[in-house]
């Protein structure tokens, strides 16, 4: 059974960095990255906007939570999570419990405006793009919490300065 230590988790809401700052950190650290949404668009031969206008939010949550508990139970990998992740419980269990988890946390605006030209977030072209992030924030970041180990505002450090605080983080974990 692999220890706490051999992965680390990304959480956080769309926007927030997870695939950016989670391939930069697998590479300083000589570990494996994967991104679930790619991971998952990987599997299924279409991209996570098809799996929604096909399957709704619940198929594609039942897709998610099949490939995070595979994932989470290998090691020396680093993990970006989909923003919703969190929504069931189990996916909360398998992350907080095999690796260390972090919570990239972002204001909603500060998503809004890194999110608001991308035509890949279904949950995101329905309307006020904005007000979802507000309404997505209210409801995930108690979970994001529960679930991480440590949480890290990225509204100000730039993406090296995240990683070099997540690595220094991660071996404290240790």
């Amino acid at each position: 059974m692999n220890t706490i230590a051999d992965n680390i988790f990304l959480v956080g809401l769309m926007g927030a960095g997870k695939t950016t700052v989670g391939r930069l950190l697998a590479k300083k650290l000589g570990r494996r990255f994967i991104d679930t949404d790619h991971e998952i668009e990987s599997r299924c031969g279409v991209k996570i906007r098809t799996i929604f206008e096909m399957e709704g939010e619940a198929g594609f949550r039942k897709r998610e939570a099949q490939v995070i508990d595979e994932l989470t139970q290998g090691k020396d990998l680093v993990l970006a999570t989909g923003g919703g992740a969190v929504l069931l419980p189990e996916n909360r269990v398998h992350l907080h419990d095999r690796g260390v988890v972090f919570y990239l946390r972002a204001n909603p605006h500060e998503l809004w405006v890194r999110t608001r030209n991308d035509k890949g977030r279904p949950l995101l072209n329905n309307g006020d793009a904005k007000a979802t992030l507000e309404k997505l924030y209210e409801v995930r970041d108690p979970l994001y919490r529960e679930t991480a180990h440590h949480t890290i505002d990225t509204g100000k450090p730039s993406v090296s300065q995240l990683v070099n605080t997540l690595m220094m983080q991660f071996e404290l974990s240790k």
